[in-house]
């Protein structure tokens, strides 16, 4: 740490027992205790668009668009039949009043996996929430994956996160997204901010499955109660829609019984949807590791394992 308070590891800037706040670049630092708003201060406007499509010789790249803090990368794994995309956010997290879009197509008989370098941070927000919208569209006989490491959320933390998802009928999709209540290592515990997570999954443009997670200041000090979350601070959403779903969702329930974790799985709207409850994301990891390894040897070569970025 400089004695100017920037943080070379991630781009922030820290006022002493104070909030996060976002430089993005070093000359650009506002100081917090100066900001009643997070409009006061700078804050990213991140865009990714990632468009692969099939060919005789695997999956191909046809389109890329990054605008700073995100980045894509492409690393070489396999024989090139299958595309891993990684995210990376190069401001090193996200603040109230950032906001990120991402968009991923798969054509033809593309068959990609998208994941993340890292988890995600979502810091403290002053009064704005972060907003991280998602598209993911897969058409016919394309097979995605979208397998971002977990999100964790910080103590007054705010944030909107919309995923929508367009799907073909001969289309093969696996979603997931992973909710950190919390830094387990400080034995934080979320006491104020707010949390909106947004599904919506459409086959050719008419809503099969929608989900709102919603979990503002008043809720909170509520929200380890046994009703609720009870002692769970690490979430798993999966969506999967595909072939053998019927198979699937079997495989998931007698697996269900070797976590160390809460799961539940059923058939909404023609899809697969599973959610698992951890103590800690350890124990959440672990079991979608083990989901993720049982679910690829049950299907066709292809982006349904885990990922080579979450081994780095």
């Amino acid at each position: 740490m400089s004695p100017h308070g920037h943080d070379a590891t991630n781009g922030r800037s820290r006022e002493p027992d104070g909030p996060l706040v976002p430089t993005h670049f070093l000359g650009a630092a506002v100081r917090s205790s100066e900001a009643s708003s997070d409009n006061d201060l700078q804050r990213a406007d991140g865009v990714c668009r990632i468009a692969v499509d099939g060919s005789g010789t695997g999956t191909r790249i046809v389109d890329v668009y990054q605008k700073s803090p995100i980045r894509v990368l492409f690393p070489r794994i396999g024989d090139g039949v299958m595309k891993e995309a990684v995210l990376v956010n190069t401001a090193g997290g996200v603040v109230g009043g950032d906001r990120l879009q991402f968009s991923v197509t798969a054509l033809g008989s593309a068959s990609v996996v998208v994941t993340t370098q890292a988890a995600e941070k979502i810091y403290r927000a002053l009064d704005q929430p972060a907003h991280i919208n998602t598209k993911l569209s897969v058409g016919d006989a394309a097979k995605m994956a979208w397998l971002p490491q977990e999100t964790i959320v910080f103590n007054h933390a705010r944030f909107c996160r919309r995923t929508e998802i367009e799907i073909s009928p001969g289309s093969e999709l696996l979603a997931v997204e992973c909710l950190v209540l919390g830094r387990a290592a400080r034995g934080e515990k979320l006491s104020a901010g707010a949390i909106i997570d947004t599904w919506q999954v459409r086959k050719n443009g008419r809503l099969q499955w929608a989900d709102t997670l919603r979990l503002t200041d008043d809720v909170f000090s509520q929200l380890f109660r046994k009703p609720l979350l009870w002692d769970a601070s690490a979430l798993v959403t999966l969506v999967y829609f595909g072939p053998g779903i019927e198979e699937r969702l079997q495989l998931i329930r007698t697996l269900s019984a070797s976590f160390d974790c809460h799961c539940g799985a059923t058939l909404a709207g023609g899809m697969l949807v599973a959610r698992l409850a951890a103590w800690s994301s350890f124990e959440l990891k672990a079991a979608l590791r083990n989901l993720l390894q049982e679910l690829g040897k049950e299907s066709s070569p292809g982006p349904f394992r885990v990922p080579k970025m979450w081994s780095c």
